[in-house]
């Protein structure tokens, strides 16, 4: 009896990937999101041959889930801004790692293009360098100073694309 139990509890933990209306997977959800999503009408289920299905019963529903679903509705006012750039989101963009010699100790932000030179406050000049590299660049431009970005800086791209990029990498090819 409490074999089946422990079976039965964790259903509701396993993962569904969620896809956008246009089929670009979005994310990752459990079981029991999915539920409500579908239940709600805010999603269909998508049937590939390599899918997964699980069973899940109510007193007056049974439904058929596999572990991809599609949202059969967006939400057009739901627009994803670019974050300002800040401390934490440079960070953890750079890996917490300094763009100059790749230390990852006693971190500060360092303009690539100084801002006394005209260098902005933006995703493409702002980088994680150590306090060593920093004094070294000082206010001064990388061709200046003979240094040379492990990295270039950008912004960072939206959330739904970056999973979508993760989701592909990590399928199988499928052999026919």
């Amino acid at each position: 009896m409490q074999t089946q139990q422990r079976q039965k509890i964790p259903i509701l933990q396993n993962q569904v990937v969620v896809f956008s209306k246009n089929y670009l997977p979005v994310a990752r959800i459990n079981l029991k999101r999915a539920i409500v999503l579908l239940v709600t009408g805010q999603a269909e289920t998508l049937e590939f041959s390599s899918t997964q299905q699980w069973e899940v019963r109510s007193p007056n529903l049974v439904l058929q889930i596999s572990d991809h679903i599609r949202l059969t509705s967006g939400n057009p006012e739901r627009h994803w801004k670019v974050p300002p750039v800040n401390r934490r989101e440079v960070f953890r963009r750079d890996n917490h790692t300094c763009q100059y010699c790749g230390s990852t100790k006693r971190l500060t932000l360092d303009h690539v293009i100084p801002r006394s030179k005209g260098g902005t406050h933006t995703w493409d000049n702002v980088v994680t360098a150590c306090e060593k590299c920093n004094s070294t660049k000082s206010d001064r431009l990388l061709h200046e100073t003979g240094m040379v970005l492990r990295s270039k800086p950008k912004p960072p791209i939206h959330p739904a694309i970056a999973f979508a990029e993760q989701f592909w990498k990590e399928q199988q090819p499928v052999e026919l």
